[in-house]
């Protein structure tokens, strides 16, 4: 009975205190409800297609890439989409297999996509770029960069990574660095590995210096005894693996165990963090002639931040490349005023200056970088670092 007593005490007092409020002219507190939030409103949508590896040897990279698009696109729509429309993201999986990425690209196609942002592999982007051709849609490369690619274009295609020339160019520059003076140069017969190893030896002869050993080895080969042997009996200053981390990671290694003492350099399909975990402690002191990796970038902090906010992960070798891929096209597609293909090929040809993360971009007439974009990184305690 007391605690009965009690509560009505209570509640009359709490009463009062409400009225007392009202005759002062206060009205009581209330919840007020939680702003709303507008939602973008679209005049409908763009499909934009993503192509890159999500299965096999390559997939990391290829996620890498696709999840730096979403972020870009998400972005745009956010400042109200391209020409009014919402971005709409659907992906053909290349597989890094020529076979695949054919299927990839028909898909891509058959679902009527306005242009298409990937190609991380050199050898299967190379046949996608007549199916895309044929099709009149454009496509922006962050990554293949074999200067087949450029030979082959139907001019559908823009490469926003540096050629085959220009990361040639920097491992001669860095084996030169290197005090270098014999090389052995290893890739995998693919078009952009031997593309590459090709573009390399041309360069390295042409100032009088000697390639010590050439050779190609197999895709997912794990044993390379008989290749250290014959590397170690040359004893080159250097030795420059051209193709993927997959392979390369053996092949250091054992040239290590192998007793190997030269400098290592690796291209940039080897750029990924995943290369020193699988070499472990043989990695350290390894170079790599690299793309403008987003680390290293004092205007891609923001980026970052979203990166790693979103996917709980620090972002590929690729990501802000295929980041300013997709907001290249945008530009274009705004400039060209229309989603008419041929218009914005157009505006893609006519880019000027246009400010990435690395820096501006231009495109030759070739559609492929005016400038080189490769820069040197170092293996040091299991992470990259610029090279010094």
């Amino acid at each position: 009975m007391k605690k009965q007593w009690v509560l009505l005490l209570v509640i009359a007092m709490l009463a009062f205190a409400v009225v007392g409020c009202a005759q002062n002219g206060e009205e009581p507190p209330v919840d007020e409800p939680d702003p709303v939030v507008e939602e973008q409103e679209f005049e409908g949508e763009v499909l934009i297609g993503i192509m890159v590896p999500t299965t096999g040897g390559e997939a990391t990279y290829g996620q890498d890439m696709a999840d730096a698009i979403k972020i870009a696109a998400d972005e745009i729509n956010a400042a109200g989409g391209i020409l009014g429309k919402e971005i709409k993201l659907t992906i053909g999986d290349d597989g890094c297999d020529p076979q695949m990425s054919v299927a990839a690209a028909s898909k891509l196609v058959s679902e009527e996509v306005v242009a298409v942002v990937g190609g991380y592999c050199s050898g299967p982007t190379l046949p996608t770029l007549k199916i895309y051709g044929d099709a009149k849609i454009p496509m922006v490369v962050p990554a293949a960069n074999s200067t087949i690619i450029a030979e082959e274009n139907p001019g559908w295609a823009f490469q926003i990574n540096g050629t085959g020339f220009h990361q040639a160019a920097k491992a001669v520059e860095w084996f030169e660095h290197l005090g270098a003076e014999t090389i052995s140069l290893v890739h995998m017969g693919d078009g952009f590995s031997a593309d590459l190893a090709d573009l390399t030896k041309q360069a390295w002869e042409e100032k009088g210096k000697t390639v010590a050993t050439y050779d190609v080895i197999n895709r997912g080969e794990q044993d390379f005894s008989a290749l250290v042997t014959k590397i170690r009996s040359e004893n080159p200053d250097g030795v420059y693996w051209t193709a993927y981390h997959a392979e390369g990671a053996p092949l250091i290694r054992q040239l290590r165990q192998g007793g190997y003492q030269g400098d290592i350099i690796v291209s940039d399909g080897s750029s990924s963090v995943q290369l020193l975990e699988l070499a472990g402690q043989a990695s350290e002191g390894v170079f790599c002639t690299a793309p403008p990796v987003v680390d290293f970038l004092p205007e891609a902090q923001g980026f970052i931040d979203e990166y790693v906010g979103r996917y709980n992960t620090q972002p590929g070798p690729y990501a802000g490349l295929s980041y300013d891929g997709m907001r290249l096209l945008a530009d274009a597609i705004e400039k060209a005023g229309s989603f008419d293909p041929d218009a914005i090929r157009e505006a893609l040809d006519a880019t000027d200056q246009f400010p990435t993360l690395a820096g501006p971009v231009s495109f030759t007439p070739e559609k492929t970088l005016v400038t080189s974009n490769f820069v040197i990184l170092e293996a040091e305690g299991g992470k990259w670092i610029l090279g010094e």
